[in-house]
């Protein structure tokens, strides 16, 4: 599977990190970057397969 990250940006402002490819912890690892530069989190949903070998997780970002 390919390693992604999609963001996506509300019409209110917040953003929405999603990385896709990742294992374990390497997804927060790769998507650092964009938290620090999104700002403050307002909410962290690890999946299932956030614990398997292919990990998925969002970030939810306050826009402000």
């Amino acid at each position: 599977m390919n390693r992604v990250i999609e963001i996506t940006i509300a019409k209110d402002g917040r953003a929405q990190v999603e990385t896709k490819g990742f294992a374990g912890s390497q997804c927060r690892d790769a998507s650092r970057f964009l938290e620090n530069a999104l700002g403050q989190k307002a909410n962290e949903v690890l999946k299932p397969e956030f614990h398997q070998s292919e990990s998925l997780h969002q970030h939810i970002r306050s826009g402000k």
